[in-house]
C-alpha cells in the first residue's frame, strides 16, 4: 500500500517529477514529461503497477523500514534519507539532475557506521502500470523496452531477476558509496550516456544554490517562502515555460471517494497567480518563458480560451479513466486528461489580465503582442460576460452566475483601463469605463446579501464560497468596506472547520450539490491563505498571523502541501505538491511581513 500523501518528498528536474515515500520507495514517475505515463504507478495501486524500493533489507514478511530522518539539501532538491538499523546508518541520496540529455533518476547509497545490508528492487511497468516491459541485457546495462519507452538501468552492485523485478543486493561500509540510476530514452534511438552519479550531484546542487540566490524575499518566513519557490520552480516545464497544477492525477480530495483529478496540465489561473508570486521575490525569467508561453497556446484564438493546456501548449486533454488501477486507498476511478479543459470560467480572463498587469507594472519588457491579447480579452468579456459559467472549482453541475466570476471580469477590464491610462494600449476608454462601472454595479446588486451582509457564491442563492475573499485583494472593494468584512465573516461561521481551516463551499456529502459530485472534501489550503490574507487586510492581523502559522504546521516534514486538508481525518489529501497551496503561502508571508505580524 502506498504511503501517506504527506509520507512523500518531491524530486524533479523540470520536466517531470518522482514521489519517494519515507521507506525509500519511489512510487510514482512518469517519463520523459510530467503529463507522460507513469513507469511506477504504485501510488494508485499497488507494487504489481510499479515501484522502486531503495533501503536496508528486511524480512519478506516485514514492512520496509522508514527513514529515520530525511531533509532536502540545503535549498534543493536533493533528497537526503538516513535509516539507524541494528548494524548501523545508511544514506540514501535521490535528485533528478537538470536535463541535459537523457532524463535521470539517480539514488546513491552512502554507509555512515556499521556494516548495513541493503537491497534494491526495481519492477517497473509501463502505461500506468499495464504493461510489462522486456527487461535483458544490452552491453552488460539493464534495460526495459515497451513499444516507444526504453529505461536503462545503470549500477556498479550486481542485479538479478526475480518474479518480474530487478534485485540487488548489497552490504555498505563507512565510506562506501553506491549509485543507481535509471535513464529514460526513445527505444528506437541509441542507448543514453553511462550516467556520471558523483558530477551530477554536484551540478545539482550547484543549479539549485544559484537559483535560489535570486530571491529578494528575506523576512521572517523565509524557509516556508524558499521552499515554496523550488517547488513551484519544480513544478515549471522547463523547455517551454509551462507551469502543471500538480505533478499528479487522482489523489483524492475524499478518500474513497470519486473527486479524484488529474493536475499535470497548466492552469490558466494557477499559472497566472504562480507568475505573481515569482515576480514579487525576483524570479523574472521564469515570468517572462511563462508570459510567452501563455502567447503561444493562446495563439491568434482568444476568443476560445481555454481554461488549461497541455505543457506545451496542447489544446485536446480528453478525459478517461484506468479502471486497472484501483486508485489510492481504494479512491476511484484513476482518470488522465481532463474534461474540465472546455468549460467556460470568466474568472480566467481577470487572472490573466491581472498577471499581464502585473508583469507591465514590475517592469517586464513590453510585449506588443501580450497588450494585443489583453484588449482581445475584454473585447470578449464585453459580449459574454453577462453569461453563467462554471466558475473557479470547475462545477460538474449547471453554469451559474458566480459572484467570483463577475468580479474577475472587472478585475480584467480595470487592469486594462489602466494599461491604456498608462499609453501602452489604445482602446475605446470610456466605453470600457462604462462596462467596469456595469460589472460592478450588477455584482453588488445581484451578488449581495442584505440581510446576512454577505456576498454569495452566485446570484440568487444562500450559499457562500471562499473565492469570495479576493474580492479586497483583487481592489474590487476597499478592506473597511462593511460588505467585505461582512463576507469575511459569514464564511469564518459557515465555511470554517473546527480548526478554524476554510472549506471551499458547502458539499453535500452522498447527493450532489453545487459541484455536481457526491461525497464531501478537505479545507482547501488556498482559501485559508486567502483568508488570513483577508484577516490582515482588515487590520485582524494576529488572528492572520496564527492562521497563517497553523497552516505551516499543515506542511510535511519537508515543507510540501497537497491541495487540502482533511480535518477528519488529520492528513493531507489531493494532488500532491499543489502550486495552488504554495503560491497563497507565499503571498501571506510577504502581506504578513509587510505588515510586521509575525513573532511571538
Amino acid at each position: 500500500m502506498a504511503g501517506r500523501i504527506e509520507d512523500y518528498a518531491l524530486i524533479g528536474d523540470m520536466q517531470t517529477a518522482a514521489l519517494v515515500c519515507r521507506d525509500g520507495t519511489v512510487d510514482w514517475l512518469c517519463l520523459p514529461r510530467f503529463d507522460s505515463h507513469a513507469i511506477f504507478a504504485g501510488l494508485l495501486g499497488t507494487e504489481e503497477h510499479g515501484f522502486w524500493r531503495l533501503g536496508p533489507a528486511h524480512a519478506a514478511d516485514a514492512a520496509p523500514p522508514t527513514a529515520a530522518r530525511r531533509s532536502y539539501r540545503g535549498d534543493s532538491l536533493i533528497l537526503e534519507s538516513e535509516w539507524d538499523t541494528p548494524r548501523g546508518t545508511v544514506r540514501v541520496t535521490d535528485f533528478m539532475p537538470p536535463r541535459d540529455g537523457a532524463p535521470q533518476l539517480i539514488r546513491i547509497v552512502e554507509g555512515v557506521t556499521g556494516r548495513v545490508p541493503m537491497r534494491s528492487a526495481l519492477r517497473m511497468r509501463f502505461s500506468y502500470g499495464r504493461v510489462v516491459p522486456w527487461v535483458h541485457k544490452h552491453e552488460g546495462r539493464t534495460v526495459a523496452v515497451a513499444g516507444p519507452d526504453s529505461v536503462w538501468f545503470d549500477t556498479e552492485a550486481e542485479t538479478y531477476g526475480k518474479a518480474l523485478t530487478t534485485y540487488s543486493d548489497f552490504t555498505v561500509a563507512p565510506g562506501d558509496r553506491i549509485a543507481f540510476t535509471i535513464s529514460w530514452e526513445p527505444s528506437h534511438k541509441q542507448p543514453p550516456a553511462l550516467p556520471e552519479p558523483e558530477q551530477s550531484l554536484q551540478a545539482t546542487e550547484d543549479f539549485w544554490r544559484d537559483w535560489v540566490e535570486h530571491c529578494t524575499y528575506h523576512g521572517p518566513y523565509r524557509e516556508a517562502v524558499v521552499r515554496s519557490l523550488i517547488t513551484l520552480k519544480a513544478l515549471t516545464y522547463a523547455p517551454t515555460g509551462g507551469i502543471v497544477a500538480a505533478p499528479t492525477t487522482s489523489l483524492p480530495e475524499d478518500i474513497g471517494g470519486v473527486r479524484n483529478w488529474d493536475y499535470r496540465y497548466t492552469w490558466l489561473r494557477d499559472a497566472a497567480i504562480t507568475l505573481s508570486s515569482l515576480l514579487r521575490t525576483g524570479y523574472r525569467d521564469e515570468a517572462r518563458a511563462w508570459r510567452e508561453w501563455l502567447l503561444r497556446a493562446v495563439a491568434g484564438d482568444p476568443e476560445n480560451l481555454q481554461i488549461m493546456y497541455g505543457i506545451a501548449g496542447e489544446r485536446e486533454l480528453g478525459e478517461a479513466e484506468l479502471d486497472w488501477l484501483p486508485g489510492y486507498e481504494s479512491s476511484a476511478p484513476v482518470r488522465v486528461g481532463n474534461g474540465a479543459a472546455h468549460q467556460l470560467q470568466l474568472d480566467v480572463y481577470g487572472e490573466v489580465t491581472e498577471a499581464l498587469h502585473l508583469a507591465h507594472m514590475t517592469g517586464l519588457a513590453r510585449n506588443d503582442y501580450a497588450s494585443l491579447l489583453q484588449l482581445k480579452l475584454i473585447r470578449y468579456l464585453e459580449d459574454h460576460w453577462q453569461e453563467p459559467d462554471e466558475g473557479i472549482w470547475e462545477v460538474r453541475g449547471p453554469r451559474r452566475h458566480f459572484v467570483h466570476s463577475k468580479v474577475m471580469a472587472w478585475v480584467a477590464v480595470d487592469r486594462t483601463i489602466k494599461l491604456i491610462e498608462s499609453g501602452d494600449a489604445d482602446g475605446p476608454l470610456e466605453r470600457w469605463k462604462e462596462l467596469r462601472d456595469d460589472i460592478h454595479r450588477d455584482v453588488c446588486e445581484k451578488g449581495y446579501d442584505k440581510e446576512r451582509n454577505t456576498f454569495t457564491q452566485s446570484y440568487g442563492s444562500k450559499e457562500l464560497d471562499a473565492s469570495l475573499l479576493l474580492i479586497p485583494q483583487m481592489g474590487f472593494l476597499p478592506p473597511d468596506d462593511k460588505r467585505v468584512i461582512g463576507t469575511i465573516e459569514a464564511i469564518q461561521r459557515e465555511l470554517s472547520t473546527p480548526d478554524g481551516f476554510i472549506l471551499r463551499y458547502p458539499t453535500e456529502g452522498e447527493s450532489e450539490g453545487v459541484d455536481g459530485l457526491p461525497g464531501d472534501e478537505g479545507a482547501f489550503l488556498a482559501c485559508s491563505f486567502w483568508m488570513a490574507d483577508d484577516l490582515a487586510m482588515i487590520g485582524r492581523v494576529d488572528e492572520a498571523r496564527k492562521l497563517f502559522e497553523k497552516l505551516l504546521a499543515l506542511r510535511n516534514d519537508l515543507g510540501l502541501l497537497a491541495e487540502e486538508w482533511d480535518p477528519r481525518l488529520q492528513r493531507q489529501v489531493g494532488n500532491f505538491p499543489q502550486a495552488f497551496s504554495h503560491v497563497p503561502l507565499i503571498d501571506t508571508a510577504l502581506r504578513l511581513t509587510a505588515s510586521g505580524a509575525y513573532g511571538g
